[in-house]
Formats: C-alpha cells, sequence, structure tokens
C-alpha cells in the first residue's frame, strides 16, 4: 500500500512541476520580449527578468533530473 500510495504522490508531483514550468516558459518569454522592446530597460524589470529565467531553468533541470517529458502529460 505504501509504494502505491508514493507512485500516486511522484506523479502528482511531476504533473505540478509540469504546470509550474510551462506557467514560468510564458512569463520568461513575456518577461524576455518586454525587455527587447524596450529602449532602456529599468534595472528593476531586468532583476525580474532574471529572477523569473533563474526560477524557469532550475525547474527545467528538475524536469531533466527526473526524466519528464510534456508529452507525458498533453492529453
Amino acid at each position: 500500500m505504501l509504494f502505491k500510495r508514493k507512485g500516486w504522490l511522484r506523479k502528482r508531483y511531476n504533473e505540478q512541476l509540469m504546470q509550474d514550468l510551462l506557467s514560468l516558459k510564458e512569463e520568461w518569454s513575456r518577461q524576455k520580449s518586454l525587455v527587447e522592446k524596450s529602449v532602456e530597460p529599468s534595472p528593476e524589470v531586468l532583476f525580474d527578468l532574471h529572477v523569473v529565467e533563474a526560477k524557469y531553468f532550475y525547474l527545467l533541470k528538475e524536469a531533466k533530473k527526473r526524466r519528464l517529458s510534456i508529452h507525458h502529460f498533453s492529453k
């Protein structure tokens, strides 16, 4: 029984990781396009871009470590 629960929890957290990864990817691309369109971006905007980028790449590395793929979660 313990192993079934563990598999269920792993699946749930993997799905949450993929949802977070996709939302951060959208946020990162939005911030990146904002900076690219700016003539002189403020330090706050650049800082926000670096924070979102760091979060995105961390989750990307975690998904790679868990051997997750977007194809597992598309329905």
